[in-house]
């Protein structure tokens, strides 16, 4: 559903695989010695990437747009642009405000993954609190053995009974002979969290028995704003879930559907944050060969009806500095407390996906 399904079908002859490859991050093996410490990223053909934000420009310049390209403006404050062949698709240049987006990346670094809301962690380590700041400060996570307190069995698989991690200091770390990771090595290793109702990824299904926390109100808000364009007049979208995916450099998403949810034509709000991205908008098999657009921080994308059916992906992320683009989010983070959300969005991406389940 959400991540990349290695499956030996989908081999390098479908036009979907050709494009994940063609622009996901190699390293240039050639390099001369001088320059072997230091990976050279091999060069890309960007010449075929949509760039929407350069069609809006164009667009308010001399009102001209690509063919097969439709500008919305009755439904929304800013332009919103869908495609006449993938219908369901909607994309929103711009959407999030500079202070929008900061708030978001500091609620998805430190609010978002705390439990009992899940993440990738949870199957080792147990819910784990405060990662952000324990990654701040230099901590490090060590492994308990503490008494069995409770009959009920573990949902948290993998962290088996009896065992439980806790930070501590690396000083004390040190003293212990038990397993134990640094904070940072956590935080740069986080790759997805849930809100709202949780998937359970075993099962391919939204466990209504997890406990959880109910999706920020301010969140719920503004993707029932955003969603306006993909529904019908009258229509409201109900947030019940959400993921939210961490990037690092060379990190992908391959090709994928969200099939999970009861009606299709309810939209997946989906929110970029951080670095800029490659995003693959494929057809109905992987045999169509997909579109490839670049992902802003503070674009929107929505995803409904016959979209939801097409193939998806993020095969590339840009982290140098002259590809990222989030040099307004390098202006707007100056101050002492947001250095870190800052050092670690230089080279990261955040995908927050709204979803209504039911």
């Amino acid at each position: 559903m959400y991540g990349s399904e290695n499956n030996r079908e989908d081999s390098d002859r479908t036009a979907f695989r050709r494009a994940e490859k063609k622009y996901k991050l190699y390293y240039d093996n050639n390099a001369s010695f001088k320059n072997k410490k230091k990976k050279q990223p091999k060069p890309v053909d960007l010449t075929e990437v949509f760039d929407f934000r350069s069609i809006l420009e164009c667009h308010h310049r001399n009102g001209e747009l690509p063919p097969d390209v439709i500008v919305l403006q009755d439904k929304f404050s800013s332009p919103v642009f869908s495609l006449q062949n993938r219908p369901g698709f909607y994309f929103i240049p711009g959407a999030l405000s500079i202070e929008k987006q900061c708030d978001l990346i500091r609620e998805s670094l430190t609010d978002f993954p705390q439990p009992p809301n899940r993440t990738n962690h949870n199957a080792i380590y147990g819910p784990i609190h405060n990662l952000f700041v324990a990654a701040k400060q230099g901590k490090v996570l060590v492994e308990e053995k503490s008494p069995i307190t409770s009959p009920e069995p573990s949902t948290d698989f993998g962290c088996r009974d009896g065992e439980e991690w806790k930070f501590t200091t690396e000083k004390e770390a040190s003293l212990r002979k038990c397993r134990s990771v640094s904070g940072s090595a956590l935080l740069r290793k986080l790759r997805w969290s849930t809100l709202g109702l949780q998937f359970d990824w075993s099962n391919r299904n939204y466990n209504m028995s997890l406990q959880h926390n109910k999706i920020p109100e301010a969140l719920c808000e503004l993707a029932k704003q955003l969603a306006k364009p993909a529904l019908p007049a009258g229509v409201e979208f109900q947030p019940e879930a959400a993921i939210v995916n961490y990037f690092a450099s060379g990190d992908t998403l391959g090709g994928h559907l969200d099939d999970m949810e009861a009606d299709w034509s309810k939209p997946i709000v989906s929110l970029s944050l951080g670095c800029k991205a490659i995003f693959l908008l494929g057809g109905k098999t992987r045999e169509d060969p997909p579109l490839a657009m670049f992902l802003r921080s503070g674009d929107v994308v929505l995803m409904a009806g016959e979209a939801r059916e097409c193939f998806h992906g993020v095969p590339r992320i840009f982290t140098d500095k002259e590809n990222a683009e989030i040099g307004h989010l390098e202006t707007q983070l100056t101050h002492e407390d947001d250095l870190c959300f800052l050092k670690y969005i230089q080279t990261s991406r955040i995908n927050i996906n709204i979803r209504q389940v039911f």
